[in-house]
This record gives structure tokens, sequence and C-alpha cells, in this order.
């Protein structure tokens, strides 16, 4: 048997069906007609390269996707894919390890769709300190380190709290994009034990005042814990898929102590 590439029909109702749009709520949303939609969807018309963008752009459909929309209606992909390691990206690289460098003393990295690892200061080294090697291999996962009982879930003082924000995270990216990878990941992650020594959840008020859920990380020779936010950065104007996909994971010191040992594992004389 020979499997086929799904037609624009199949690809519109899918994105219905996670959007939990039916097919008046997107033609009314979109301001078509539904007979035109349902043409659309059935096959008995090809919509034009606009029309298939204007609905993707109702939809919420990520670029990637978006490229294979136009593709299954028979056009051009909208954007580029040339990866990461092209040599177009090297500007996009510099300005990535700008701000990569740009935050030390304080830990940032920088992850693909998947949560691959790509890039990461020098501050971030000595945060895994005792992870399992084979974690850090050239393909690191970041969420998997996070997770996994040889990685940093240990060393993670609120570690149910973390679990929770970084599955939750992971599950609407999943929720808004079929992406069997993330799919496989999740169920991974799901599957790992809780530390048994991890202290119960933290109340959602008490979370850094109930503002964001901090990262509480024990480390260092006395086990000191760090207590650090984050913040999430990406390219605004990206016109290549790869580029879009790419984000910065910055943390920040969340009070004076936490400051200041970053500052001396970064100088420990």
């Amino acid at each position: 048997m020979t499997d086929h590439p799904p037609t624009f029909g199949a690809l519109l109702q899918s994105w219905c069906h996670r959007r939990r749009l039916s097919q008046l709520d997107l033609a009314l949303d979109a301001g078509i007609s539904q007979r035109h939609l349902s043409f659309a969807e059935t096959g008995r018309a090809s919509p034009s390269r606009e029309m298939v963008l204007h609905l993707a752009e109702h939809l919420a459909v990520p670029p990637r996707e978006r490229n294979a929309m136009l593709l299954a209606a028979g056009f051009a992909p909208l954007l580029s894919d040339r990866g990461l390691g092209h040599p177009d990206f090297a500007a996009a690289r510099r300005a990535a390890d700008a701000i990569l460098q740009g935050h030390a003393p304080h830990p940032a990295l920088a992850v693909d769709r998947h949560w691959t690892l790509v890039a990461a200061n020098d501050a971030v080294a000595p945060l895994l300190v005792g992870v399992a090697p084979f974690l850090l291999g050239p393909a690191a996962n970041v969420l998997r380190l996070s997770l996994h009982p040889e990685g940093l879930a240990p060393h993670i003082c609120n570690f149910r709290d973390w679990r929770d924000h970084l599955l939750a995270r992971l599950s609407r990216q999943v929720e808004a994009v079929p992406d069997p990878v993330l799919v496989t990941l999740l169920d991974e992650l799901n599957g790992y034990p809780v530390p048994p020594h991890a202290r119960p959840p933290t109340p959602a008020a008490d979370l850094y005042g109930g503002l964001a859920v901090p990262l509480e990380l024990a480390t260092g020779p006395d086990r000191r814990p760090l207590r650090l936010i984050s913040t999430t950065t990406v390219f605004g104007t990206a016109l290549d898929i790869g580029l879009s996909e790419l984000a910065i994971e910055s943390f920040f010191p969340a009070n004076a102590e936490t400051a200041q040992a970053l500052a001396q594992l970064a100088d420990p004389a």
C-alpha cells in the first residue's frame, strides 16, 4: 500500500477539529460563505493561494503547517526551511549567541521546536553537574534533561511544581500542533517517576507571588538553592521556519541570594 499525502480538505478538517470550530464557525470567522468553504473542503473547488493563507490565519496554523496546507492545495510553500546549520543562518546565530552571552552570568539556552538544545551560555554548565552523560549528548533534549531521574530531577527542590509547569506547557504545544515527536516526548515525560523526597505542590498563590512558577535548583558543593524565573524570546520577523521555531529560554535570579550565587559560579575566584 502507498501512503498518499493528505489533501487540502483533509488538512482543513483536521485543523477545524483541533481548534474546535465547525465549518459554519470558520466560515463566519473568515467572512466567507459556508458553501464556498464546503466546496474547498470536499475538493469540488480549488482555493486560491490567498484563501489558503486566509483560512490558515483564522485557524492560527503555525508556519510549518501552513506550508503543508499550501503544498496540499498545489502552491509553493510560504516560508523556506533551510535548517539551522545553513550558511544563511550565520547572522541569526550571531544574534542568538549575543543574547545568550549577554545574559551571563545568568543561564540561557536556545532550543528548537522539539526542545533539542541548540546552544547555551557558559552559565548553564555549572547547573548540570551530576547529570548523567547520556542526557548531555549533541541532541540533548532539555525537557528530558530536566525531568529524567538521572537528570536534574533529584536537584529540583520544587520538582512537582516545575514538572507540572513543563508538562502543561508541552501539552499546550501538542494541542496546538499535531507533532508526533512532541506527542511521544509528552508520553515519555509523563512516565518519569517523582523523586521520593519531592515536597508537595505549592499553592498557586504562593508561586512567586502568584505571578510565575520559579525553578528552585540545588547546586554547588553546598547544595545551595537557586531560585530562578524564566522568559522566552523568539525572532519576531523570521522568514524561515527553522528560525521562527527557535526559542531562547533565559533564566533570571528571583532573589538577591540567587544573583550572588550565579555571580560566584561564573567567577569562583
